[in-house]
């Protein structure tokens, strides 16, 4: 677009890429088949079939059950995350901890699981800082993010496929861990953001 021209969308107006097909807000495509084609341990796979308008397209979609986020700040306003190998990725990870929801689990709930088996602590004050999906293309999760603080220590009740190591960094290290690339991981992005904007300069 040249200097100064002006843009024939405005907010809230749609541009169709198929002018035959015409989008509606709030009305949901129909769904003409859907198949289980995997059934595992934490996702399942099924193809749809979806009509949106006079569009016809199948979809690949990972089914989740969703997961639970947590970040626990110490009194000394040091965030305690894990180190773990990540297989997709190949490589050892920092992440904030984190764990798949039971059917029907209460996030909150989760959340409160995830943190003292992994870290081991439990938390006096739990305050949940937002929620997203992952990746919506084609990913049905949906992650809920808790800020944890007034820490107690417990101990570690890891699972038996649990390989992990705990380590504490500042929220000013953690910032900037993420912006040389030594956090790569998205949802410890998004948790330590949100979570040192919710803490503030006190830390």
């Amino acid at each position: 677009m040249l200097y100064g021209a002006k843009s024939a969308l405005t907010r809230g107006s749609v541009r169709n890429r198929n002018p035959d097909f015409a989008t509606i807000p709030g009305v949901k495509p129909e769904i003409l088949s859907s198949e289980t084609i995997y059934s595992g341990k934490v996702i399942d796979i099924r193809i749809d079939e979806i009509r949106e308008g006079d569009v016809e397209y199948k979809r690949e979609i990972v089914v989740h059950k969703g997961s639970s986020v947590i970040i626990p700040v110490f009194d000394d306003g040091t965030v305690a995350l894990v180190r773990q190998y990540r297989h997709a990725a190949g490589k050892h990870l920092l992440e904030i901890c984190a764990g798949t929801l039971n059917e029907g689990e209460d996030p909150e709930v989760g959340a409160i699981r995830e943190l003292e088996e992994e870290i081991g602590v439990t938390a006096k004050n739990i305050e949940k800082l937002t929620e997203f999906y992952v990746s919506p293309g084609f990913l049905t999760e949906k992650m809920h993010v808790f800020l944890a603080t007034e820490l107690t220590e417990t101990g570690q009740k890891l699972e038996e496929d649990e390989v992990l190591t705990i380590e504490r960094h500042s929220f000013p290290d953690l910032l900037e861990m993420i912006r040389n690339g030594e956090i790569e991981d998205a949802k410890t992005m998004v948790g330590i953001m949100l979570a040192s904007e919710r803490v503030g300069a006190g830390f």
